[in-house]
């Protein structure tokens, strides 16, 4: 096992509304280092001690995040924990991406690894999600220069088919399938989810482009916030992941959309908070088919977050890697992306660790530069994207 260094920050004095967190009037928060062998957890900066010290209300907006000064995280003023997460209270972005690590597993699932979905020459950018249709057929969402597709299609052969969607996302995130086969893609700068038919024909579009906001249904507004990824009940109701903090000036809250299958307004939960039933990012969702709770990958937290399919908390899983993805297999089993640690994990559905597959960071056979959202054919063989690479890894199952 690879350890490296696992920041968190001790949250408090906060309070949470739908619009933002709000810093209190503190007295200087100490905490001390780790002792060799003690775990991180919300007390600890996990291995140097941190030290919040309030600010005025002038200085405390928006903040400047968390800093390594004489080996101490000192913050001044701002939301306690934040910087450029935005309210998550293991914010290892305000100390420094690179300070930060977390834990990679031994590949242990006998996985081998190959690339067969060749893209079109002249594609560029990232994978941010592939998906697959009841006919095997494997959609990828590729994050594409201007005036090119972004949606590009093979058979269940790994042939070829079509590419489509030019120009279609602001910064193309999520994609999902449905039962009835149609592609759901989240458009993260342009605040919509578009439902389209195999063909690529437009069905729906939630949202308003390049409008980003609350949806209100009192006031018959329906607009979203950086849409991630929609995941679907056993009924078809959809539920859309919003809210990407880290990488964007996100002063909305993380926030769960529940929709019946035709776009009706059920209910929405809002998160970016600290604390149980709390959450600062929603990249990932899954829903488990048991009993149709609804699972949260709270990225920066490193934790999923649950609830049932009315919004109700149900608990809080800590976890020891980066929540990019969120997936359920075949044989109903929840899996997840480590991102950055380049691996994916298969968990039960109380985020036990099952089995890891992929070769940790890297852009080598196996290796991830950071892997995301994941899709499963029959054969077991899971296909990953990858979000800073133009290609999709295939882990090849074992055979039995």
């Amino acid at each position: 096992m690879n350890q490296r260094v696992f920041a968190a920050v001790l949250a408090l004095g906060m309070t949470c509304t739908a619009t933002g967190l709000f810093s209190q009037t503190l007295a200087p928060v100490q905490q001390p280092a780790l002792r060799p062998g003690e775990d991180c957890n919300l007390s600890h900066f996990c291995g140097v001690p941190y030290e919040y010290m309030p600010a005025t209300a002038s200085q405390s907006a928006p903040g400047g995040g968390a800093k390594l000064i004489d080996g101490k995280a000192v913050q001044l003023g701002g939301h306690i924990g934040t910087g450029s997460c935005f309210g998550s209270p293991i914010c290892p972005w305000g100390i420094g991406k690179e300070t930060i690590n977390h834990v990679e597993y031994k590949p242990d699932m006998g996985y081998t690894y190959a690339y067969p979905l060749n893209f079109p020459e002249g594609s560029t950018g990232g994978v941010s999600a592939v998906a697959m249709d009841s006919k095997g057929n494997i959609y990828a969402f590729l994050r594409n220069g201007l005036g090119k597709p972004m949606l590009f299609e093979w058979d269940a052969t790994h042939k070829f088919v079509k590419s489509f969607g030019v120009d279609i996302a602001g910064k193309p995130h999520g994609l999902a399938v449905d039962a009835q086969d149609n592609l759901w893609v989240c458009d993260q700068f342009g605040d919509t989810v578009m439902k389209l038919s195999p063909e690529g024909k437009l069905l729906m579009t939630l949202g308003v482009k390049g409008q980003r906001g609350d949806w209100n249904e009192a006031k018959g507004q329906r607009l979203l916030w950086q849409p991630m990824m929609v995941a679907f009940g056993a009924n078809g109701d959809i539920y859309i992941a919003m809210g990407h903090g880290n990488e964007s000036p996100n002063d909305g809250a993380a926030r769960i959309l529940h929709l019946d299958k035709s776009g009706k307004y059920i209910n929405q939960w809002f998160g970016n908070a600290v604390g149980p039933g709390k959450f600062a990012m929603a990249h990932g969702i899954a829903i488990n088919p048991h009993n149709g709770n609804v699972y949260i990958g709270d990225r920066e937290e490193y934790r999923i977050v649950v609830y049932d399919s009315n919004g109700k908390f149900i608990k809080t899983i800590q976890m020891q890697n980066l929540v990019c993805a969120l997936f359920v297999d075949r044989s109903k089993q929840l899996w997840m992306a480590t991102g950055q640690d380049g691996q994916v994990v298969k968990l039960d559905w109380d985020g036990k660790i099952l089995g890891a597959a992929g070769e940790g960071p890297g852009t080598g056979p196996g290796q991830f530069i950071e892997s995301n959202y994941m899709v499963q054919d029959i054969h077991g063989n899971i296909f990953v994207g990858d979000t800073s690479s133009t290609r999709v890894t295939e882990l090849v199952a074992p055979k039995k």
